[in-house]
């Protein structure tokens, strides 16, 4: 799995629930190449979310070694962590986690603020970003005024900003129809396609099996699927 843009060598990560000790994830070895649409799938409870988490650096395994890169996460501290994952992760979460009080264009550039990007690059970036969710007409808007899907988009805008190599979407078609769930999916493809983004989508939703071009089921706290070189 030299060749892996995010690699697992048996994860395992434990859960202190009270007295009792809850295995969220059993060892999990899997590898997923750059510039793939991939989806964890599988019911709720099944460990999804545990496993993007410490693909995002946001949690750390019990045993094991998650790897973005060849770079080890294990042997990053905090702040580089933090670091990773403002400039090498995109994430898209379930409930949008957009600012209220902004409009979607300041939506959009808050992270090339935090990074310190210059005003007329950042400007330029979070058009462009706008334009690849087709909300270009909606820049002034606050998060309130659009759709679910309107938001859930602009969400995915923000989270390319920073032109990172990986997205992860965790569950980001929970609160949308049908339809639109289809368009998210359909955007994801995209930018794949077009962007050379990989984009790691963990959800329970069956239709993403129309277009994702990797699935990695997850049953049990492990992942069946062929290793990836």
């Amino acid at each position: 799995m030299t060749g892996a843009l995010v690699r697992c060598v048996g994860v395992t990560r434990v859960y202190q629930v009270g007295e009792r000790q809850v295995l969220a994830l059993r060892g999990v070895d899997l590898g997923i190449p750059a510039g793939v649409f991939a989806a964890v799938t599988g019911r709720s409870g099944s460990g999804k979310t545990t496993l993007l988490n410490l693909v995002g650096g946001l949690d750390r395994p019990t045993a094991g070694e998650v790897y973005l890169a060849r770079q080890s996460l294990s042997a990053l501290s905090e702040r580089e962590l933090t670091e990773l994952r403002r400039r090498q992760i995109g994430f898209v979460f379930q409930s949008f986690a957009l600012l209220p009080t902004l409009s979607a264009f300041d939506n959009v550039a808050l992270p090339l603020r935090i990074v310190g990007t210059e005003g007329r690059e950042r400007d330029a970036r979070v058009w462009h970003c706008l334009e690849l969710v087709g909300l270009k007409e909606w820049a002034w808007h606050r998060p309130y005024e659009l759709s679910g899907g309107q938001q859930q988009r602009l969400a995915i805008a923000r989270a390319l900003v920073n032109e990172p190599p990986l997205i992860l979407a965790d569950e980001p078609t929970g609160e949308l129809d049908s339809d639109t769930t289809r368009q998210i999916f359909d955007l994801f493809r995209r930018l794949v396609a077009e962007g050379g983004v990989t984009v790691l989508v963990a959800t329970h939703n069956p239709l993403v099996s129309e277009y994702a071009g990797l699935s990695l089921p997850l049953r049990d706290g492990r992942v069946k699927a062929p290793h990836l070189e």
